[in-house]
């Protein structure tokens, strides 16, 4: 019996254009109506997060991939970097003229370039972007040609005085090992050819998960889970129901129970049709 469902936001609950679709509005309400929890696994942060899941009125929310998970009355979860690893991660950026974001509750600061690429439409326009699009040279021209560049210009951003629960680094794939050697307390997982996020070790969305099953008592078996991209691919791995988007990679799909239609073609609603969780 199915008692919980998480969900990825982008390219999953929403749909290319950044919106739910009525039938997967429609599918999480009759969930709901049975008493199954409804909520996200994602690696945004709550910052406009409602803005980001269209205003879908849900139960719990799994953010920064496991880091700081909540309901809408308390923290479940609240596990941000060490000072040290921080601050780690803050000199390797100005060392290297990384572009970063650092994300903590209430707010993310950094690179006004990644900034810029979080807006809705520059995400519209990343669609177009090839699969292979060549981000470590991409990363060069940046930093070599930024008008602002200087020395430790992250070491004084004001958000590094509060708790950090995610770092986002304009990296290329082929740079992990890179990133492994140099940030050896950090986990490194991605959503796209663009960009890492980087959480503390041990996190994860299925880290997340688990706590708020702890809470809600609930088994991990009774749980499906939605997702499309790499850092789906624990959870969908680990829970009952490992749901694949048919926009999902091909590693996703074969990592899952079960391979839905897109998230453009009410990919969340035939799914829960398909296991009977709404008819």
């Amino acid at each position: 019996m199915i008692k919980a469902i998480f969900f990825d936001i982008d390219g999953t609950l929403v749909n290319k254009n950044a919106k739910a679709l009525e039938s997967t509005k429609r599918a999480i309400s009759l969930a709901q109506a049975q008493g199954i929890i409804c909520g996200v696994a994602t690696g945004r942060g709550p910052v406009h997060l409602s803005e980001q899941i269209d205003k879908l009125n849900l139960d719990v929310f799994v953010t920064y991939n496991g880091q700081f998970v909540y309901t809408k009355d308390e923290a479940l979860r609240s596990e941000p970097f060490a000072s040290d690893t921080l601050r780690t991660i803050v000199t390797f950026s100005d060392v290297h003229h990384r572009q970063i974001m650092f994300g903590s509750k209430d707010s993310i600061e950094g690179s006004s370039l990644m900034r810029f690429g979080q807006k809705k439409w520059a995400k519209k326009l990343a669609r177009f972007l090839p699969r292979r699009f060549p981000v470590t040279l991409a990363k060069n021209l940046v930093s070599r040609f930024s008008l602002h560049r200087k020395d430790q210009r992250y070491q004084d951003l004001a958000i590094l005085k509060e708790p950090i629960y995610q770092c986002v680094l304009l990296s290329a794939k082929s740079e992990e090992s890179f990133l492994k050697e140099q940030l050896p307390d950090c986990h490194f997982t991605r959503s796209n050819p663009y960009t890492v996020d980087i959480i503390p070790t041990g996190g994860s969305k299925l880290v997340g998960i688990q706590q708020c099953l702890e809470h809600f008592d609930i088994l991990l078996e009774e749980v499906m889970a939605f997702g499309d991209s790499w850092n789906d691919l624990e959870m969908l791995s680990h829970v009952g129901f490992g749901v694949a988007m048919g926009n999902a990679e091909e590693e996703i799909k074969k990592a899952a129970k079960y391979v839905t239609k897109s998230n453009d073609e009410d990919g969340i609603y035939q799914a829960l049709m398909h296991y009977g969780v709404i008819s």
